[in-house]
């Protein structure tokens, strides 16, 4: 999902500064009462219990990604726990305990952080727990703690044949002191970390004991379905709710700011009194553009200077003395997040505040932003995580829109009750937000024998920071960094760069981070011009992409592995009759993490494109769990083909066109390439993998295209009509 990672380079190579914040804090408690038994809570990331299940609170989100995981490794390693007695919960809502690092004082999971941010907190939590139930042993049993030996959840004191477990010692544990300092495992005698093991979180979601937000139901909860207006910015001027109020079910319906919403006993209830409302909407202050409208004013813009975002060298004076200038022009579409699990979250008024239950990515931003509409201190409102069906960005809203919805609905009706607030697929759709809508402009300045002399790119789109918390930290000169990274930061040594961006701020259309952000539209653009410009230049790409990266060691090597492991420069096999194949390359770094692949493409004779093979080779430093990797990457490469072969948010007249999957269709399981996943061994610093691995896989397939017809795609998504033999 996102690019908060961004809030400074600065914070996240100072990080390893605070990673022991959490973990010794006023007025935590190290014991908590359970009955007759206490349970052992050495710091707010574990609790070990009486009944020997040792539990990991998670502060991060759990929506597909794989955190609860990683972090429970990283935890059972330092512990020397057994894989089978750990589970996760998600913690709540406390931002003095469970701020993520890279973020300052706030909690929330992002920008692909929660590995990075926490590998020191919860190695440290699993090495003090191990410590002090190391010493509760050695007192129990009158004997020295070097010799007390650790594994799978057992203490063994070898000389006396002295054995227990850890919940057998969790009460006398929970008596000693907090280690100052800890000693944490060389990484030569891990166990668990870099290892496979099995999620924690599949089994649940396997027989359905999983809970996510559509599960929860609670006594006397009401659910509600709202009527949003069709436009952007639009309002309510009448409403007719006597037939909504006639339908069986229908409890009350009230106007919000968000529309009008319809509050019933059950799901299909509330659904069926929208469907039978009449509203009257006023679209005096709507937003009203086109797509193709927008995308005008941004070509127009284009052709202009923008605010300069990275310069280096002379080049305009470059560009004055080229040999061959090759340009190219970039469409890039809104897109929606379309996560498995549309919006929806509960919220129930109680004496003192409010209580929440979500799939909650934002913490604090949400319980700053509801404890705001109803007059209250922010630690009033009480917040549950549970899982996310998706995200994709989605749910890490800076405006806190589904969750101000549904506090709107409890505020306006006055109920007591829980309200749920769903969301139907069409609503998800419709209602915002979207990836932004990009236009990029990029030239380049060749010499005579093709290198290149000089490269200038502008970009045009909305600010996804602009107006939220965060402006004032990424937003710099009016540059917002979301918008031009993957740009800004291009790692090839050009002598002269430029890079420029036009920020629109008339363009009313609600938008957010997508999964890779700004690397969505960058990554495309810069990799097949670049493409271009060898081919142009008659080179290899792979070979010209080497000679550029050589004071950028880690993108080289990933580059040379997907290309080693792809049988870069080996002929393809032919195709049908018709039929024409090609193999094409891109490399990025987002998230502090470096990929590469390689797409084999066969593009038929009406165009269509067949993806065959997709070869990936990661650098995102000590692979925590390998396989959640690999996961991670599979999945990424799906999402973004989805996106490169058929994703497309379109307005017309202000009015989002699409509904749901029927015209807004994720790829299906036949059009899923082979996926190979080859993992860069590192000792590097542990970095993100939920989002790595979109950014190259559109350029690279399209540059697959363009090596099997000759045409390089400049819009996506990919138009089949613009490949016809």
């Amino acid at each position: 999902m996102t690019t908060i990672q961004n809030l400074s380079r600065r914070g996240f190579l100072q990080g390893t500064a605070g990673l022991t914040l959490g973990l010794a804090l006023p007025g935590v408690s190290l014991a908590a009462k359970t009955g007759a038994a206490a349970s052992f809570e050495p710091t707010p990331f574990l609790r070990i219990g009486a009944d020997n299940t040792v539990t990991v609170i998670s502060k991060h989100l759990e929506m597909g990604q794989g955190t609860y995981t990683g972090l429970a490794t990283i935890v059972a390693e330092e512990l020397d726990a057994a894989w089978a007695q750990v589970k996760v919960e998600g913690a709540p809502a406390d931002a003095k305990r469970y701020n993520n690092l890279f973020f300052g004082g706030a909690q929330g999971t992002g920008g692909s952080t929660a590995m990075a941010n926490s590998w020191g907190q919860m190695r440290q939590t699993g090495a003090t727990a191990r410590a002090m139930l190391v010493s509760a042993a050695a007192k129990r049993w009158k004997v020295p703690a070097a010799e007390i030996t650790v594994a799978e959840g057992v203490l063994h004191h070898a000389a006396s044949g002295r054995k227990a477990t850890f919940g057998e010692l969790a009460e006398a544990a929970s008596l000693e002191a907090v280690p100052a300092s800890v000693t944490l495992k060389d990484p030569k005698d891990f166990r668990l970390i870099g290892k496979r093991a099995p999620r924690k979180d599949s089994a649940a979601k396997t027989d359905g004991s999983a809970q996510f937000t559509q599960d929860l139901h609670l006594p006397g909860m009401l659910v509600a379905v709202v009527a949003h207006p069709p436009r952007f910015g639009g309002k309510v001027k009448a409403f007719d709710a006597s037939k909504a109020k006639a339908v069986k079910g229908v409890v009350d319906v009230v106007a919000v700011p968000a529309g009008v919403a319809v509050l019933a006993r059950d799901t299909w209830s509330a659904r069926k009194g929208r469907d039978a409302l009449t509203v009257e909407w006023d679209d005096s202050a709507a937003f009203k553009l086109g797509s193709d409208e927008i995308l005008a004013r941004y070509r127009e813009l284009a052709a202009q200077p923008g605010l300069v975002a990275r310069s280096e060298g002379d080049t305009a004076g470059a560009f004055a003395g080229a040999a061959k200038v090759v340009s190219a022009s970039y469409d890039f579409p809104y897109l929606a997040h379309a996560a498995m699990e549309p919006m929806n979250c509960v919220v129930q008024r109680t004496d003192d505040g409010l209580e929440v239950w979500n799939g909650e990515q934002f913490q604090t931003v949400d319980q700053a932003t509801l404890a705001a509409m109803f007059g209250l201190p922010p630690e009033k409102v009480k917040i549950h995580m549970l899982y996310a069906g998706g995200s994709f960005g989605r749910r890490a809203c800076t405006q806190s829109d589904y969750l101000r919805e549904a506090a709107s609905i409890v505020k306006a009706s006055g109920t007591r009750a829980p309200v749920k607030l769903v969301w139907m697929r069409e609503d998800d759709m419709k209602a915002g937000y979207y990836r932004p809508l990009f236009h990029h402009r990029i030239e380049a300045a060749l010499d005579a024998d093709g290198s290149i002399r000089a490269w200038r790119h502008r970009l045009v789109g909305q600010s996804i920071i602009a107006g939220s918390a965060f402006e004032p930290v990424m937003v710099k000169n009016g540059i917002d960094a979301v918008s031009v990274e993957g740009a800004a930061n291009l790692p090839y040594a050009i002598p002269n760069l430029q890079v420029e961006l036009h920020t629109p701020t008339d363009i009313k259309v609600p938008v957010l981070w997508w999964r890779s952000v700004g690397s969505t539209h960058t990554a495309y653009s810069t990799e097949t011009f670049l493409d271009r410009l060898a081919a142009e230049a008659g080179q290899d790409p792979v070979a010209m992409r080497l000679k550029l990266l050589g004071k950028h060691p880690r993108h080289a090597a990933v580059l040379k592995l997907a290309a080693d492991k792809a049988g870069w420069g080996t002929p393809l096999a032919a195709g049908k009759p018709g039929e024409r194949r090609g193999r094409g390359v891109a490399v990025h770094e987002s998230f502090h993490s470096f990929v590469a692949q390689v797409a084999e493409v066969t593009v038929a004779a009406d165009g269509s494109v067949k993806v065959d093979r997709i070869v990936s080779a990661v650098d995102c430093g000590l692979a925590i769990n390998p396989d959640n990797v690999r996961a991670q990457v599979e999945g990424s490469v799906g999402f973004a083909l989805s996106a490169a072969l058929h994703g497309e948010i379109t307005l017309k007249d202000g009015v989002v066109e699409q509904g749901n999957f029927g015209d807004y269709a994720p790829i299906r399981i036949n059009e899923m390439p082979t996926v190979e996943v080859h993992i860069v061994q590192s000792a590097e610093n542990r970095t993100g993998i939920g989002e790595p691995g979109v950014p190259p896989v559109a350029p690279a397939v399209a540059n697959a295209i363009a090596a099997a017809t000759g045409k390089w795609l400049t819009r996506l998504p990919f138009q089949a009509a613009a490949l016809k033999a």
